[in-house]
């Protein structure tokens, strides 16, 4: 089974649009250890350090610029305002000073975190969660999702800790556990993109299709409205915190792209639903959207190229099909490959015979 492009797990979760942690990022200095050469990053500063500066003749052009990018580490009261003022402070110093203070920049990085998408989570559920953005193991993630959803019923990432459940499930080859996971992601977060993508994928499955032979179309159709909403899910996206433009960028395309192969897995699912032969238009409807898969993303799937390959081959259009299967045998590995060189042999050989493998 496709493992999708999983944006965001970590602490750059993409598809769910969610930072968590327990210590909000910095707004301002750090204090950092020395470094070599001139550039060092400095802490905030201290009442102490602003006083001495404003008693430099000068320099208030340069405190200002130090207070908005250091902060500084006391609140600004009634009486610290008398000693600032005492020490020459203008009201627009006084006014800078306030808003660099401790909570005032802790309400600003918060502001910053929620802006992009980001979740804070209360200490003791930030420490439950953490682990599940780093630990490899599936069954681990399960039992710790598990443990999460019982512990936390009520809380703002029990959407994203399901998603890691069904992606958990994904590695497993799983999908009607994906899906059943997922839906509990989208119940707790209707437009958890992670949780839309997996469903899209997963659904359109010769393994769980096989399970809804009386209602194929039904659940195709389910999974094509889970691929709009993802869509739209898309073009809301806030860039995380820390991910740079370019980044962000690569990672919505591959993810848009394979949306586009869900769509495309989706037409063809439609296509051998007809009693007598396969729904040809259906088939032309999947070309189209494997081809949007490749042109999509940064770095094609080579087995959105087999599947373009397939399209080709049912419609009859051998050189293409050779061509696409020939990319899929490139990029591929493993059991791809083999599948990949194995039509093309079967295309050659029908083609030295002049017949034509059957669809």
């Amino acid at each position: 089974m496709k493992i999708k492009y999983v944006i965001l797990l970590g602490t750059a979760m993409l598809v769910a649009g969610v930072l968590v942690g327990q210590e909000l990022p910095s707004v301002g200095g750090t204090t950092q250890a020395p470094t070599m050469g001139p550039a060092q990053v400095q802490g905030p500063m201290s009442e102490k350090d602003v006083i001495l500066a404003l008693k430099k003749k000068g320099e208030a052009d340069q405190l200002l610029k130090d207070v908005k990018a250091r902060g500084v580490d006391f609140e600004t009261d009634a009486d610290t305002e008398k000693r600032l003022r005492k020490a020459k402070a203008t009201d627009e110093m006084i006014a800078a000073i306030k808003a660099a203070g401790p909570k005032e920049r802790e309400a600003a990085a918060k502001a910053a975190a929620m802006s992009s998408g980001a979740l804070i989570l209360p200490p003791e559920e930030a420490k439950d969660f953490l682990p599940l953005q780093t630990e490899l193991d599936p069954d681990k993630v399960i039992s710790l999702a598990e443990a999460f959803g019982k512990k936390y019923p009520n809380s703002e990432a029990l959407s994203q800790a399901y998603a890691f459940e069904a992606h958990a499930y994904l590695e497993k080859n799983a999908p009607v556990k994906v899906v059943e996971y997922a839906e509990k992601s989208l119940e707790a977060k209707k437009d958890n993109i992670l949780s839309l993508g997996m469903i899209a994928a997963c659904i359109p499955t010769q393994q769980y299709l096989d399970l809804h032979r009386a209602d194929q179309e039904k659940q195709l159709a389910r999974a094509e409205n889970y691929v709009q909403d993802a869509f739209k899910g898309m073009d809301a996206l806030k860039k995380p915190l820390n991910e740079s433009d370019e980044a962000f960028a690569q990672q919505k395309a591959n993810f848009i792209a394979d949306l586009h192969a869900d769509l495309g897995a989706i037409h063809l699912g439609r296509a051998r639903l007809g009693l007598l032969s396969l729904d040809l238009d259906e088939v032309a409807k999947a070309l189209s959207e494997y081809k949007l898969a490749i042109s999509t993303a940064q770095q094609p799937d080579p087995r959105a190229y087999y599947r373009l390959g397939d399209c080709y081959r049912i419609l009859g259009k051998w050189d293409d099909a050779i061509a696409a299967y020939t990319k899929a045998s490139e990029l591929g590995q493993g059991v791809l490959k083999q599948l990949a060189d194995g039509q093309i042999a079967a295309i050659k050989k029908a083609k030295a015979t002049a017949g034509a493998p059957k669809p």
